[in-house]
């Protein structure tokens, strides 16, 4: 089973000022973060893409080739690349360039968003987002495939033998799909035969069953081997020395983030009622001490089958001493843990 960390960039705002946390500053922390997961051991640093002023990042891969420069080992990819709004010849050039830069650990992400920005932004009309994605996905698929593509669409410009320069170090570049808990966008990655990593934010995560359950029965059913039907799970995420210490130190952020920020904006109030649930043994969110984060992690694998977990570990405004922290503690005390049980080497 493989284990990283994942970030999604979020720029808060400070309680005293007002003013939102420095982009810079931000970009810098999370590059650090991608580091000492390699230098851990840790096997993925996955960063998200967003196109507003409320996250420091919009293009994962020119901060994934910073991490690149500074590591040796740990697969770096995208989570989510906005497929909807970006256009795939130059998603796939962006990313063989980064898999050329880091000798072979490039990998995509790619999903629809739920943020609107990236739409208003790149002129995508959100009342045909899913036929700009589905057909966006088919000549990424193409891409992948060949060195010259010829292909046509409603959305984009056709490619009459086009040649598709660089190529990546790898013969071709993973590719999973990320999914929110859509059936249809499970069903999707199933019948195309992609790994699926699977956002877990809220809740239960035995609800997430029925959905991992039509992705593999979608995958079957279009003839492809269950053994490459692959899930990857995404959570909100903290490891603490102890199970009362890192409730203690995480709600705050972990309030902080997920408020709504305007009136009608994103996000609802986590009390402290609802924290413990979801905190708890069933909870979607992966918090404890590191014997905790261990037992939730192999019952998530028991239960859904997972082959890959990412903990977003920065979220909130979390000062870096407390992310530093539960890098380290996941990397010294949870990974070897589950590498045992699950006899899957990892650690390079």
């Amino acid at each position: 089973m493989e284990l990283g960390i994942l970030s999604l960039s979020d720029l808060q705002r400070d309680p005293e000022t007002g003013r939102l946390h420095n982009a810079a500053t931000r970009t810098r922390e999370i590059v650090s973060y991608g580091i000492l997961a390699d230098r851990l051991g840790l096997d993925v640093f996955a960063l998200g893409e967003h196109h507003s002023l409320d996250f420091a990042v919009s293009s994962p891969a020119v901060t994934l080739a910073a991490v690149a420069q500074a590591t040796d080992k740990i697969r770096l990819t995208s989570a989510v690349s906005v497929l909807t709004a970006l256009d795939p010849v130059r998603l796939h050039q962006d990313f063989a360039s980064l898999d050329l830069l880091s000798a072979g650990r490039a990998e995509i992400i790619a999903g629809r968003s739920a943020f609107i920005e990236a739409f208003e932004l790149f002129g995508v009309d959100p009342a045909s987002y899913d036929e700009v994605f589905a057909e966006n996905l088919e000549l990424l698929l193409a891409l992948r495939e060949s060195d010259r593509v010829t292909w046509s669409g409603r959305f984009r410009a056709p490619l009459d033998d086009a040649q598709v320069p660089p190529r990546p170090a790898q013969p071709k570049l993973p590719l999973w799909l990320g999914v929110g808990g859509s059936p249809g966008s499970a069903h999707r990655a199933g019948s195309l035969g992609l790994p699926m990593t699977l956002g877990l934010i809220g809740g239960n995560f035995q609800r997430a069953k029925p959905v991992v359950d039509l992705y593999r029965e979608a995958g079957t059913r279009a003839g492809h081997p269950l053994e490459s039907l692959k899930l990857g799970l995404t959570s909100h995420f903290f490891v603490g020395e102890t199970s009362q210490d890192s409730r203690a130190d995480f709600y705050p952020y972990y309030r902080e983030y997920l408020r709504p920020k305007t009136p009608d904006g994103r996000g609802w109030l986590v009390g402290p009622d609802e924290y413990r649930q979801i905190a708890g043994p069933a909870g979607a969110l992966m918090i404890g001490s590191p014997q905790e984060v261990i037992d939730k992690i192999l019952t998530e694998r028991e239960i859904l089958g997972t082959d890959r977990f990412l903990g977003q570990i920065d979220l909130g405004g979390l000062p870096s001493h407390l992310v530093n922290r539960s890098i380290e503690l996941y990397a010294t005390e949870v990974a070897p843990a589950i590498r045992k049980e699950t006899g899957f080497a990892g650690g390079h």
